[in-house]
């Protein structure tokens, strides 16, 4: 968090460029230029630019002043610029452990998926037929997590380890229905992961107890939950069976948060008893990145597969009986059940979990365990070289991790590593903590030998010291707690050892997939734009990539300076006071805010504001977000046009009175459309002592042209893999920062690790692992920041929104735009378009519309969100004027395609609606079909690069009805495909691709 101030000497200033030179890169990042804006500006019937901003946005929200940002950079000069920032974060050795270690990113993924924008430009795959690489790359994920803990069903990813205990202890709590509100937590557990758990347990009212020791068994009393570390925060491998059937036998749930590679040598969870588990991927493959992002997991029993947050993927079948992936059972649905949802987490992280996976696909289960005892053994060896000499070792049994006692001396043997560049963990004045990783060497562990025998008392001191050398069959690990069982026994861990095989393995499953790569996503709400290559290639340096989140801040110059120069823009951009960038996703961004205002409330002695007003058209996330934070959700209701209905919020206001806490909307509306009277509703909310939450989903329809924090708001989330470009990875990274007023930052997450020793404890905790969360990717909307300045920023805020107008006044003949501005007829930043009227006339609904506009090379609208029945489109300013073309023609073309329909030339149950997507599949069979094959499948004609989805429709249904969470046998797929060549009707039962739950 920083408080807007001077940028940093070493931020380069457009006097640094040289004379003459231009900052194009606004012009590379718009798609229409000059002439097309003129084009589409006579299209809608507005003369210029400016006179359609000035209709469209409220006059009583615009910005009275330009923005203050340094002036732009050209892309050469930005990246100069970044090159400095990261050369100025030292890359060490790291052997600080507590959850993070070095690993090696085999390149072929670094290359074919991190820095492959047919994965980072991909969206949440809620259009599973054109997403069917990355649901496969998901699934098996979910079964290398699901092999190594020991239980049967894994989801897609969560945000970090931290917050995923705080997901299952909240599971948990529902699985044993309130019998108790206390939790038991390990004393070994990770710190970080005990900060996020009292941050996300206090508003829920659950108590925490961390005993002195579980040696002697779990505390007196009643407990609804067990929360273990394994191995421990101090490197201890203890078997935590007998824990864990004891506290089954007092009625309570176990949770066992794990490191995911020691699980290869370890008896796993499941194994052990535990209903839960849950740790991070970061050390397959996925580099430090200061704390993120990185892929959390979380794998449940049978019987809790209907409670496991964030999203699943399943096997299900699509129109031919094939197998088919897709997201299964709660996907989105906390936009359905709102303050009743399980959890408010609406991203996964899913661009890591793909690496993580594929890294456990490339590795192989010998592989995986090859490395693992390669570490084990480097522990070994470091323990019995240091115990020979003299040194404490504390624990006779442990993993990847050693701790050893040098009484009053931990911080001389840490300077002195340091010195010799390695950074070890000082766990208090009498311990230090050294964990070896994938990437540690023998002379990592001569270093610190001698560091650790140079601050020592008896330890025998020799510069010419020799590491004991440990065969890697060699353990330390007790019998009771090693692993028995296989893992990864799937083809596809078995199949892709050479580089020729997964680089044709990676390129066959993006080719099934649908990225912006490939055309346009004009998703409402989710602001699918370019991701300048400018921008992507930095994270990839060591000096962002190799830095450990809880390095000495000495070691991290150039990411704090990058952190508070963007915490400092954003500040400015939103007319908030101060900015933190801790939360990693929007929805934690939310939660962050709804604290900070409970916080507030409290410290003006005002504890009974616990109601949250939410407008009936928000995003689910809000509610759930409220709900979490243990404030109570009352709904106001929505006008024709989508706005605040101010006469049901004035009742609520005054139903309500001092209880009321906030309010959260989403500006502009859900609907898309300016609220001409947000003005007062942010009135009437702060006469009633409430705050007012602006959701920032929609800010690209006000950067540079209003401020949430100058027309009402008091905090708001951002989203940074929107608005500020970094990529949607296909459902995850994303980063939610959140702005305060002035008022309420005191109230901003604070981290029991943060640099800033400021910045360590306050009223609320931490919400993230890390001290600046998903740090890794902030280099990405530092850099488009830097390279458009206050005008570029402006100017694509203005073509986002002529862009949605445009798309509005060309399809508004054929598709009614549901919501208007009430004055201006204008939309802002995206359009919502009513299919129901032909639904009711013809039985074509929006999801056929959907599923047709694949056949014509497209993505499709945000479907049924936030009306039933409609598509909310949303352009952006990115994509050109003759993709926007494109899009609309196609659009144009379905409508005359539903006429066919009513026209009766066509069958209601049997034309290219309907029966969309079309595979290239159906083309070799009999066409029984009364349209004939291009119709079907070229209706725009040439369409140049075709793009073929991998399968028909899918049969959502039965996969919730047959839930198949992990990889399924090859057989499946041969058996289906024998009865299609057979001429059967195989529909896919639960046998056929996998066992039902």
């Amino acid at each position: 968090m920083t408080v807007p101030a001077t940028y940093s000497p070493h931020a380069p200033s457009a006097d640094d460029q040289p004379a003459g030179a231009a900052a194009p890169f606004v012009e590379r990042h718009l798609g229409p230029d000059d002439d097309a804006v003129a084009r589409m500006l006579a299209t809608i019937g507005q003369p210029t630019l400016d006179a359609l901003v000035d209709a469209a946005v409220p006059e009583g929200i615009r910005l009275q002043e330009a923005l203050q940002l340094p002036e732009p950079l050209d892309e050469p000069s930005v990246t100069a610029a970044l090159r400095e920032l990261a050369d100025r974060n030292r890359v060490t050795t790291s052997m600080i452990g507590l959850g993070y270690h070095g690993t090696v990113t085999p390149p072929v993924i670094r290359r074919n998926v991190l820095e492959s924008p047919s994965w980072y430009t991909a969206y949440t795959p809620y259009q599973p037929e054109i997403s069917q690489g990355r649901l496969e790359a998901l699934l098996n994920f979910q079964t290398a997590v699901a092999d190594l803990t020991g239980l049967p069903i894994a989801n897609a990813s969560l945000l970090d380890e931290a917050t995923a205990v705080a997901e299952a202890v909240a599971l948990m709590h529902r699985a044993v229905r309130g019998k108790s509100d206390r939790v038991v937590v390990d004393p070994d557990i990770l710190p970080q992961t005990l900060a996020v758990l009292r941050t996300r347990c206090a508003p829920l009212g659950l108590q925490i107890v961390v005993p002195d020791s579980l040696d002697d068994g779990l505390p007196d009393g009643d407990l609804f939950g067990l929360v273990l570390q394994l191995p421990g925060a101090s490197g201890a491998v203890r078997d935590h069976a007998a824990l864990i059937a004891a506290a089954h036998d007092r009625g309570a749930q176990v949770t066992v948060a794990a490191d995911l590679l020691s699980l290869t040598l370890l008896t796993p969870p499941g194994e052990l008893g535990a209903d839960v588990a849950v740790g991070s991927t970061q050390r397959f493959g996925v580099p430090l990145w200061y704390g993120g992002p990185h892929a959390a997991y979380i794998a449940v029993r049978d019987g809790l597969e209907r409670s496991v947050p964030g999203r699943l993927v399943g096997v299900s079948v699509d129109a031919d009986g094939r197998p088919a992936y897709r997201l299964a059972l709660q996907t989105r649905e906390q936009h359905i059940r709102r303050e009743r949802a399980t959890s408010n987490i609406c991203t996964a992280q899913v661009l890591l979990a793909v690496a993580a996976g594929m890294y456990a696909v490339w590795h192989g289960p010998d592989g995986l365990r090859a490395i693992a005892e390669r570490v084990h053994s480097h522990a070994v060896g470091l323990a019995r070289t240091l115990r020979a000499i003299g040194v404490t070792v504390v624990h006779d049994a442990f993993f990847d991790t050693v701790l050893v006692r040098a009484p009053g001396r931990a911080a001389e043997v840490v300077a002195a590593a340091a010195e010799a560049g390695i950074d070890l963990g000082q766990v208090d004045a009498d311990h230090v903590r050294i964990a070896c990783d994938e990437t540690t060497e023998v002379h990592h562990l001569e270093v610190v030998v001698r560091a650790v025998a140079g601050a020592s008392d008896g330890a025998a001191g020799d510069d010419n010291v020799e590491v004991a050398r440990v065969d890697h069959a060699e353990t330390v690990i007790p019998e009771a707690s090693r692993r028995r069982s296989g893992f990864l026994t799937h083809p596809v861990f078995h199949e892709h050892r050479s580089e020729t095989q997964m680089l044709r393995y990676l390129r066959r499953l993006s080719d099934a997939d649908f990225a912006l790569d490939r055309g346009m996503i004009p998703l409402g709400s989710c602001t699918m734009k370019l991701n300048a290559t400018t921008q992507m290639e930095p994270i990839g340096w060591d000096g962002f990539a190799g830095i450990h989140p809880y390095a000495p801040a000495a070691r991290v110059d150039g990411y704090l300076d990058l952190i508070g120069q963007l915490e400092s823009w954003l500040a400015e951009v939103t007319g908030y006071a101060a900015v933190s960038v801790q939360p990693n996703a929007g929805s934690q961004g939310e939660f962050a805010g709804l604290l900070a205002i409970a916080a507030y409330h409290r410290s003006r002695g005002e504890d009974q504001r616990n109601v949250c007003l939410i407008p009936s058209s928000a995003h689910g996330t809000n509610a759930a977000s409220a709900a979490m934070a243990g404030m109570r959700v009352v709904v106001v209701t929505a006008d024709d046009n989508g706005a605040v209905d101010l006469d049901d919020l004035r009742a609520k206001l005054d139903d309500h009175g001092d209880a009321i806490a906030a309010i959260m909307v989403t500006y502009p509306s859900t609907h898309g459309v300016y609220e001409a009277r947000i003005t007062e509703v942010c009135r009437l909310v702060h006469d009633a002592g409430g705050q007012v939450y602006v959701d920032g989903a929609n800010l690209n329809a006000l950067l540079g042209l209003a401020s949430p924090g100058a027309f009402g708001g008091d905090v708001s989330h951002l989203n940074l893999h929107k608005t500020f470009c970094i990529p949607h990875g296909g459902g995850g990274p994303g980063v939610g920062p959140i702005g305060v007023a002035e008022h309420l930052v005191p109230f901003l997450p604070t981290h029991p690790m943060h640099p800033d020793p400021a910045r360590r404890d306050g009223p609320v905790g931490a919400l993230s692992a890390a001290p600046f969360g998903s740090s890794g990717i902030l280099p990405i909307p530092w850099a488009y920041i830097r390279l458009m300045g206050a005008a570029g920023l402006t100017r694509a805020t203005e073509v986002a929104v002529l862009a949605a107008n445009y798309v509005a006044t060309r399809l508004d003949d054929h598709f009614p735009v549901l919501y208007r501005g009430r004055t201006s007829g204008l939309v802002a930043h995206e359009c919502i378009i009513d299919i129901r009227p032909l639904q009711h006339r013809t039985g074509i609904d929006a999801e056929d519309v959907a599923k047709r506009l694949i056949d014509y090379g497209f993505h499709a609208p945000t479907l049924s969100f936030p009306v039933a029945g409609t598509l909310m489109i949303e352009p952006t300013e990115s994509e050109d004027l003759a993709e926007l073309d494109r899009f609309c023609d196609a659009m144009i073309a379905i409508r005359a395609e539903i006429e066919q329909v009513v026209d009766g030339v066509w069958p209601a149950d049997d034309n290219p609606l309907v029966n969309a997507p079309h595979t290239a599949r159906m083309l070799t069979r009999d066409w029984p079909h009364p349209y004939d094959r291009e119709v079907a499948t070229y209706p725009a004609g040439d369409q140049g690069a075709k793009y073929w989805p991998p399968v028909r429709r899918i049969d959502g249904a039965h996969g919730d009805r047959n839930l198949v969470c992990s990889c399924p046998p090859i057989e499946s797929f041969m058996d289906d495909a024998d009865d299609l060549d057979d001429g059967g009707s195989d529909t896919g039962t639960p046998q056929a691709i996998g066992a039902s739950s």
